[in-house]
């Protein structure tokens, strides 16, 4: 085709489009001023000049706001009115520098020269780029998310590097300001050069939307396949008649109508069921709001047991359930009169404090029976997170509400009998202070809005029947001490144990056995041997383990079908040799060795005090594990005796003797203020060289000027004393009144002597007179101050 002779042409502008020579591409022509410069291209067979306007957001350009470098095309088709505008189908033939653009009427008009193209490649250079343009075209074809198959034999045909340039700087995504760029430049090599720059730069874009792209399908096609395979699922259920009761939403709304929730919890419970409305089911969130939801529709709010207390019913059931223990049953009758007369559930916390195995959580079941109310069990032991109390807070991934929280909604009732048991083995830790967060939970005044973090709406504890148990007091902080009455559960005397080994424990151990009553008996003979010289323990815990053992070892008897009866002779064949020997009744003891008691958190014990002297210069010796208080008694001890040596030993020079001091059983850590009195006659029978009955023990604390102060563990004291077979107890003269909780079992079978000086405790033990050293001074030297010889 030869290039047009007219140099003044109609101007066509353009927006959003760069059109090249060889381009054949459909125009839409709607505005006045282009439609007046199609009819004026008309009259001319190579019609009008396409150029880009500077500014695509101007829609009547002026003659400033044109680039003055378009494209002379020439047009193919018309079709359309000036009503619709016009389809015009124009194909490029050549570049077209602008040299004067004028208006004329209604349209532009533009005078110039059709611009050549400078040739400046050679053969072989016109073969190498022609090559890299394929090349790049084609890769990005491959990059290119459609069929392309067309486009590629399209490039292969071609061989004119003009034609393929000006094809492949129209048809690629690239910016109108560089397409216009390719347009004005003149030099073949390097527009060339320019777009093959242009090419991979795209193919680079190109190739990270395309693994983006892969990544986004495979995740949508992942999910697409789940929510398909679930609805797949639902409608399979809804045809076997087993819909998921988190299925749908209308389930949620009906369980919060329904749970009895007060205002501001259901106000909660609303707002996030419009939450998991809004958010979908293919939202992550939407699975924790479920068990939010699950959690509050759970919670009983309004569902409670009867409260009608029947007093002599629950005496009834504390008789059966326990043996023993009338001042506990006694408080807890009371506890319950209490509750009958207030008609509510909130009263005092118990406290139950005791050595294992002496029924605490017994008790607590016992107290849930006699109210006819659910019992639900929340184990502290070990737990050193506040969280463990109050809950967690529902951002945390694995947030969960706390024990409390969790054993009321078990228990399906908010006027349970809960029990906080080991409460005395809480922790505390960098995580938080659980005793602490306990403390809103067991005070009447604030635990009616409880507020659990997870929960994060208040919950009504009031009603909740609070009962808690520990070993000891020593580890349970004041203030969560005082929110509770503290009820003290001693050793069980030898009596109880057979009384409870014959009602409940054999009952019981012959059941889990699988044993008929008939097919296993044991006599009363053995169960006092097993008690006394195979345990020796405050509660029946080790007792029903030995049980147990017995029940084993005879179950082959009795799968044989024969009756066994186990007899005290028997037990050495099944259980092994005794155990545990009162050695303090069968031999004498040397001088210097005397029978304490001892208080410990599982009950009343014995403990033995032995004391040695030997050739050497007035040193002490003190052995066995003891703590500041027992290192102290024995100092005081061996002050008290040697300032009145003269009424124990005369003429005896401690200087010339070593002494030592021993609490046997070294491995266990022994402290507290009640082995003074024991120390003392430890040394003043060493020294005197007079034995102490091995049938005689004794308890408390001495002071420098002689005097016995009192100790506390009376009761477990005196049982450990019965169990360990002395026959005599020596005890300070203010713990006398402290013999009335002491069983009249136990009272009836000991013989007791009090004491309020040391001078008693000597005479008492050793029949020895115990004056002090300035006695007789005093006696020769009547001005003297008589305090000076007071005892």
């Amino acid at each position: 085709m030869t290039t047009p002779t007219y140099t003044l042409y109609p101007v066509l502008p353009l927006r959003g489009t760069v059109v090249f020579p060889g381009m054949t591409l459909p125009l839409r022509v709607g505005r006045p001023q282009s439609m007046a410069a199609l009819k004026a291209a008309k009259e001319r067979p190579w019609a009008l000049v396409l150029t880009q306007k500077n500014d695509p957001a101007d829609t009547e350009p002026g003659v400033d706001d044109m680039y003055r470098v378009g494209t002379l095309v020439k047009i193919e088709k018309v079709r359309g009115n000036d009503k619709s505008g016009y389809q015009v189908l124009a194909r490029g033939v050549a570049r077209f520098r602008v040299r004067t653009l004028r208006k004329n009427g209604a349209y532009l008009e533009a005078e110039g020269e059709a611009l050549a193209d400078n040739r400046d490649v050679d053969a072989k250079t016109n073969e190498a780029l022609l090559d890299s343009l394929k090349t790049a075209a084609k890769e990005i074809l491959k990059l290119v998310p459609a069929d392309t198959d067309q486009f590629v034999e399209l490039l292969d045909g071609i061989n004119d590097l003009e034609l393929l340039t000006h094809l492949s700087a129209g048809n690629i995504d690239i910016p109108l300001e560089q397409k216009q760029e390719i347009l004005e430049t003149v030099s073949t090599k390097n527009r060339v050069l320019k777009l093959l720059d242009l090419m991979m730069a795209l193919k680079e874009n190109l190739e990270v939307q395309g693994q983006i792209r892969d990544k986004l399908t495979h995740k949508l096609g992942k999910n697409q396949r789940e929510n398909i395979l679930r609805e797949q699922l639902r409608q399979i259920q809804e045809e076997l008649g087993e819909s998921d009761e988190e299925g749908g939403n209308d389930d949620f709304r009906k369980k919060i109508n329904d749970a009895g929730m007060p205002e501001e919890a259901k106000k909660v419970a609303l707002e996030e069921f419009k939450r998991l409305e809004a958010i979908g089911k293919a939202s992550p969130e939407s699975h924790v709001i479920r068990n939010y939801l699950d959690l509050l529709c759970a919670m009983p709010w309004s569902k409670s047991s009867s409260s009608d207390i029947d007093l002599d019913a629950a005496r009834k059931i504390l008789d059966e359930d326990h043996y023993g223990l009338d001042k506990i049953k006694k408080r807890i009758l009371q506890h319950l009169a209490v509750m009958k007369l207030k008609k509510e559930g909130r009263g005092t916390i118990l406290l139950f404090v005791g050595p294992p195995g002496v029924g605490k959580t017994s008790l607590g079941q016992s107290i849930a029976r006699a109210l006819g109310r659910k019992f639900a069990r929340a184990s502290l032991g070990g737990v050193r997170d506040d969280a463990e109390i109050r809950g967690h807070r529902r951002t945390y991934i694995g947030a969960m509400p706390g024990r409390i929280i969790q054993s009321i909604k078990r228990a399906g009732e908010n006027n349970p009998v809960l029990m906080l048991d080991e409460i005395d083995k809480l922790g505390a830790s960098f995580q938080g202070d659980p005793a602490a967060a306990l403390l809103e939970v067991l005070d009447p005044e604030q635990n009616a809005n409880f507020m659990d973090h997870y929960l994060d709406v208040p919950f009504d504890l009031s009603k909740v029947v609070f009962v808690a148990t520990a070993n000891s007091l020593d580890n349970i902080p004041g203030p969560l001490r005082d929110r509770m009455e503290i009820i003290e559960l001693t050793g069980y005397t030898t009596a109880e144990k057979l009384h409870i080994a014959k009602r409940h424990l054999v009952p019981k151990q012959l059941k889990e056995h699988g044993i008929e009553e008939n097919q296993l008996t044991i006599s009363d003979e053995a169960l006092l041997r097993l008690i006394a010289h195979y345990t020796r323990e405050a509660g029946v815990r080790e007792l029903q383990r030995k049980l147990a053992e017995v029940a084993r070892a005879n179950t082959e008897k009795v799968i044989a079908g024969t009756a066994v009866r186990v007899e005290a002779r028997d037990l050495e064949e099944i259980l092994g040799p005794e155990r545990f020997v009162h050695e303090v009744v069968e031999g004498i003891v040397p001088p210097g060795v005397v029978t304490g008691l001892a208080w410990t958190p599982v009950g009343g014990d014995i403990l033995f005090i032995e004391a040695e002297l030997m050739p050497g210069n007035g040193k002490l010796t003190i052995t066995g594990q003891l703590g500041d208080v027992m290192k102290e008694s024995a100092q005081i001890a061996l002050s008290l005796v040697r300032s009145r040596m003269a009424s124990v030993v005369p003429n005896f020079d401690f200087a010339k003797n070593d002494l030592h001091l021993h609490v046997p059983a070294g491995a266990i850590p022994k402290d507290g203020p009640s082995a003074g009195v024991t120390m003392l006659t430890a040394l003043a029978s060493l020294f005197s060289g007079r034995r102490v009955a091995s049938t005689l023990a004794m308890t408390g604390e001495i002071t420098l000027r002689g005097a016995v102060l009192p100790v506390g563990g009376i009761k477990e004291k005196v049982i450990a004393a019965h169990r360990a077979g002395i026959k005599k107890v020596l005890l300070p003269k203010r713990n006398e009144k402290d013999l009335r909780d002491v069983p009249e079992e136990v009272r009836s079978q000991l013989q007791f002597e009090f004491m309020e000086t040391a001078a008693d405790v000597l005479k008492a033990a050793l029949g020895l007179s115990f004056e002090p050293a300035l006695r007789a001074y005093v006696d020769e030297n009547p001005q003297a101050p008589a305090s000076a010889a007071s005892a």
